[in-house]
């Protein structure tokens, strides 16, 4: 007896229909659950939060106005609560809880406070953070948590024995906490700019290196230019393929130029704006660019006892880790400010390069690295960027008029006189 096959895969086909339609059902009804579960932990959470305002509203109105001198406060900085720890003139806790970090909750929390010495690790929130709970009258430090192995290297960390800590640290002796300074909100509005355009100028470069590898696997190359001279008439030549996954980014990569030139000329202005960046620019090997990132995040000349602390504070120095007799050669910290140490051996490249100018810091540095092959290159490099630190703050600190062969000169009328 033949079966009849169009009937069975009728009843196949409905069979899994209803199969599908259940466990469609069964998703959605247990989407629904983890979608109510969810929003309970939201509400539960909120619920937490508004508690918590709550009692720090309740504990900011037990102080009395201007109560607070002799007291020591940490504050652990997180990205959406920070944990802040309050000591009293004999060192016992008097409050231990969190704040928003938004300028509202430490009005709220701090407001009433006054002469409170004040420690917080140094990240995102701390420049405004600082330069808040200056204004309310506390003295603040900012600790540079990696100079602190206390706090970094301890096997028991959290946000509540970190904010602890620094209040302790700080009431016992504020220089353990290795304290930063801050620049003001208009030079860090205007450093914003100079780190946004070296964002840009990194971004296009490794665009550029793409597309130059892209076409060179198609068994092609690009003819060399400059950053401005990449555009997209340099893909004529070039396979159809290349072209249409190209020529988008090549677009991009033009538009990067044109706002990159727009930055050049805001840092011009402020050139302007600023004489001693225009002083500093006058130096051989020292741009705009240069020069304002310089003053920009060294901020005040005088922080600095000797004009030479500067080479170390830009991490230009060789780290230590003498012990007894034994002193190790080792490399250079890198401590600091990354960007503007960067730009300085920029700057001391093209002094010692085939186009630097003849001044007395190419020749230091020439003598400095004829001995020593590859290696001593690389030291003369270092060594001319530590000096040309030191130079600029020289002539930030004295106003003097850069002179780029003084030495020669002297040495030139010595032997005249002889």
């Amino acid at each position: 007896m033949k079966k009849d096959i169009s009937k069975t895969t009728k009843t196949q086909k409905q069979g899994n229909g209803k199969r599908k339609q259940l466990r469609e059902t069964k998703r959605n009804v247990a989407g629904l659950e983890i979608a109510k579960k969810r929003m309970a932990k939201r509400k539960a959470k909120q619920n937490e939060v508004e508690q918590e305002v709550k009692a720090e509203a309740e504990a900011a109105a037990k102080f009395k106005a201007g109560e607070g001198e002799g007291y020591t406060i940490g504050i652990d900085i997180g990205d959406k609560r920070s944990r802040y720890c309050i000591l009293d003139k004999e060192g016992k806790i008097l409050r231990e809880s969190s704040v928003a970090t938004l300028p509202a909750g430490l009005k709220t929390v701090f407001s009433k406070l006054a002469g409170c010495r004040m420690a917080m690790e140094v990240g995102t929130h701390s420049p405004w953070m600082s330069r808040l709970l200056t204004a309310l009258g506390h003295e603040v430090i900012v600790a540079n948590a990696r100079e602190v192995p206390l706090i970094y290297k301890s096997r028991r960390k959290n946000d509540k024995l970190d904010a602890e800590k620094l209040a302790r640290l700080a009431r016992m002796d504020p220089k353990l906490l290795k304290g930063i300074r801050h620049r003001g909100a208009e030079g860090q509005g205007d450093l914003l700019l100079i780190r946004s355009r070296a964002q840009l100028v990194e971004t296009r470069t490794g665009l550029m290196n793409m597309v130059r590898g892209l076409v060179k696997s198609r068994g092609e190359r690009l003819p060399g230019c400059t950053s401005e001279g990449f555009v997209v008439e340099l893909l004529e030549g070039v396979d159809e393929a290349a072209v249409r996954a190209l020529k988008p980014v090549m677009v991009l990569i033009e538009q990067m130029t044109e706002a990159i030139k727009g930055y050049d000329q805001q840092v011009e202005e402020m050139g302007k704006k600023h004489a001693e960046i225009a002083r500093l620019a006058q130096v051989k090997g020292v741009g705009p660019l240069i020069a304002a990132t310089y003053v920009l995040t060294i901020e005040d000349p005088e922080r600095f006892g000797r004009s030479r602390d500067v080479g170390g504070y830009l991490g230009l120095v060789p780290g230590q880790s003498d012990s007894g007799e034994s002193q190790p050669q080792k490399r250079i910290t890198k401590a600091g400010d990354g960007y503007l140490r960067y730009l300085l051996v920029q700057g001391a490249h093209y002094i010692l390069g085939p186009n630097g100018p003849d001044t007395d810091l190419r020749r230091w540095g020439q003598k400095l690295g004829s001995s020593g092959g590859d290696r001593g290159k690389k030291r003369a490099v270092v060594a001319v960027a530590r000096k040309l630190a030191i130079l600029l703050l020289v002539l930030w600190k004295t106003g003097a008029k850069y002179e780029p062969l003084r030495n020669s000169d002297k040495q030139e009328k010595q032997k005249v006189a002889a």
